[in-house]
């Protein structure tokens, strides 16, 4: 990106601030059908290859997530079968796009190392939202924790294992 403050490359309008929290989504390069819009709805249908139904391929990304974390703090997390949602406050001299395609190169490696293929794993761009209030903080927060049981796949946050919510 370069530089901080509104940037679009065509798809996607992307906010990069100063020290600011965003929600992030990202999702894999076939969740979304071509005659479909993207959204969370159709995100949590379970649509395409879902790679992080296999758990050596959820935990690459959870340990990206926790483990690589110089430039930001990580508040939330959820991995989804075949999108991630990730709620960090970034450090001041992190650039947004940077943190994301570090996490999308790094997993995109090692998920097809696990999976023995080569291709995309990730869609190119990503979904960023920043936090403008406490009350806006906890709303995403509890939204990123609730999607696994929201989506069907468990009864209690605490129940899906690769979230804030159920990590061990």
């Amino acid at each position: 990106m370069g530089t901080k403050g509104w940037h679009s490359r065509g798809y996607l309008p992307h906010y990069d601030g100063w020290e600011i929290t965003q929600h992030i989504v990202f999702r894999l390069f076939d969740s979304v059908p071509p005659s479909e819009q993207e959204g969370d709805d159709v995100l949590d249908r379970h649509l395409g290859s879902c790679f992080m139904r296999d758990a050596q391929c959820a935990h690459i990304v959870a340990e990206v997530l926790l483990h690589h974390n110089d430039h930001y703090a990580l508040q939330a997390w959820c991995i989804m079968p075949n999108h991630v949602h990730a709620l960090i406050a970034t450090k001041a001299e992190a650039e947004l796009g940077q943190i994301v395609h570090f996490w999308k190169s790094t997993t995109r490696r090692r998920i097809n190392a696990v999976l023995n293929r080569t291709g995309p794993v990730w869609a190119k761009d990503y979904f960023d939202r920043f936090i403008r209030s406490q009350q806006h903080f906890d709303t995403n927060k509890h939204y990123i924790e609730m999607n696994p049981v929201t989506a069907g796949l468990c009864d209690k946050p605490e129940a899906w294992p690769f979230s804030s919510a159920g990590w061990k």
